[in-house]
């Protein structure tokens, strides 16, 4: 019903991945090595020729019971959504990862200087209450990190349009304390660091979408852990 993007940037495998997703959806379109997670989506966007278009991030491993096939009233055209995910180091549960549905025109449009993209988009959101995927971000010690630190940097720093304080601060706590699995330390060592960069008043929170940024961030906690 919508057109699907599948969004990768240096994901080990994310190729691996978009193979499986085009086995279930042939059609779908991805968009690969876009610096920047709004041009990204605006690349995307631009693919598409629906009003709505399904984006599937490039560490999502859908789960077979997840279809790409809701279908969005005339009332709600204009609003972001967001499905659940689970995160495979802390077994957290929340949009974070999720596959998202958005408003293609809109998405063209984002202001590209905002700190959280998807909230950025509309003033409308709906956070949707079925898990869609496993964020599988922990493929290596930098996207583990990564991924990690630029959550956490939000959550601490509550730039996160309509967020609720309290279920902020208990998945940040859950964040920083608990991690299992692969390359779950980075994890932790990642979340800490982003909130306290989130913290910080004198931090500026559009770097966390800067992927060389944030290469040089990691070098520099690698080499403190050393010292």
């Amino acid at each position: 019903m919508y057109d699907a993007v599948f969004i990768s940037y240096n994901e080990p495998d994310a190729d691996e991945r978009y193979k499986r997703l085009l086995e279930r959806y042939p059609n779908t379109k991805r968009v690969h090595g876009v610096k920047g997670i709004h041009q990204a989506h605006i690349e995307a966007a631009k693919k598409c020729y629906t009003k709505m278009f399904w984006v599937i991030d490039g560490d999502a491993d859908l789960l077979p019971e997840f279809n790409l096939d809701h279908k969005v009233s005339e009332y709600d055209l204009d609003c972001v959504h967001v499905w659940r995910s689970r995160n495979p180091i802390n077994d957290l549960v929340y949009g974070y990862g999720g596959v998202k549905l958005l408003p293609r025109r809109l998405t063209m449009n984002v202001d590209v200087s905002s700190t959280d993209m998807t909230t950025s988009i509309s003033d409308r959101f709906k956070a949707m209450p079925f898990v869609s995927n496993v964020t599988s971000f922990n493929t290596d010690e930098f996207s583990t990190w990564k991924s990690a630190f630029r959550e956490c940097a939000k959550l601490s720093s509550k730039v996160i349009d309509r967020q609720e304080e309290g279920e902020t601060n208990e998945r940040l706590k859950v964040w920083t304390t608990r991690a299992h699995g692969r390359f779950c330390e980075f994890a932790i060592r990642g979340a800490r660091a982003g909130m306290e960069f989130g913290l910080s008043s004198g931090s500026d929170l559009r770097l966390i979408n800067d992927f060389d940024w944030l290469q040089e961030r990691f070098h520099m906690d690698e080499m403190n852990d050393t010292i």
